[in-house]
């Protein structure tokens, strides 16, 4: 009997990678997966058995390319302030590149699905430790104010970050008129805009000495 083409499991893969952001986890089909991968059923439990082994894989292979890139952010010749920076410039980008699947992701952790839930628990913290790690030494370096990190953390990826998911949320519900989906597109989710919104969170984050305000 010949062995199935090594091909196949990726095929797979870069069809569930299309369908996971439109499906979420609990809408995903491997039915429809192998249609999509032009491969028959059997190959799909051939390679990865269960949906869940296969959905596993894909979220897990996803986020490991983002860490990977975002531990080389840091340069050992920048400030730590310039390393928060470009870090969360990364994580912002890769939000932005991947909202419809993050906002699936979240949708589904909050219906208790299981999957979603193990891996929002395990990977969430990876980056924010690297986040609070850069934070807790801008502020030792006196470049961001002495505020609890819990609220600095909050503030920093709520400024940055939320834009992207609630403006994403509004487009896919219909709440947000063509129009202003538009300028959404147009103002919120590009390049510039992104690092505009870092640049003002990091200002509100500066120490008062910094900013002429009140000590």
């Amino acid at each position: 009997m010949p062995r199935p083409s090594r091909n196949v499991d990726q095929l797979l893969v870069e069809a569930g990678r299309t369908l996971l952001p439109q499906t979420g986890v609990r809408g995903l089909s491997i039915r429809a997966v192998s249609e999509r991968a032009g491969v028959n059923l059997g190959m799909f439990h051939y390679h990865f058995k269960t949906k869940d082994v296969f959905v596993r894989n894909i979220l897990q292979a996803t986020y490991n390319e983002m860490f990977s890139s975002l531990q080389l952010t840091s340069s050992k010749g920048a400030t730590a302030l310039e390393n928060l920076r470009a870090s969360i410039n990364l994580l912002a980008r890769f939000g932005r590149d991947n909202r419809q699947l993050i906002v699936r992701l979240l949708g589904d952790a909050l219906a208790a699905e299981v999957v979603a839930m193990e891996f929002l628990r395990a990977n969430m913290p990876r980056h924010i430790e690297v986040i609070m790690r850069l934070i807790t030494q801008a502020q030792r370096d006196g470049d961001l104010r002495q505020i609890p990190l819990a609220q600095a953390i909050a503030f920093l990826l709520g400024s940055v970050a939320a834009p992207l998911l609630i403006g994403t949320a509004a487009m896919n519900s219909g709440l947000a008129p063509a129009a202003i989906a538009t300028q959404i597109e147009d103002n919120v989710f590009t390049n510039g805009a992104i690092a505009e919104r870092i640049d003002m969170a990091l200002a509100g984050l500066a120490p008062p000495s910094k900013t002429g305000g009140r000590k």
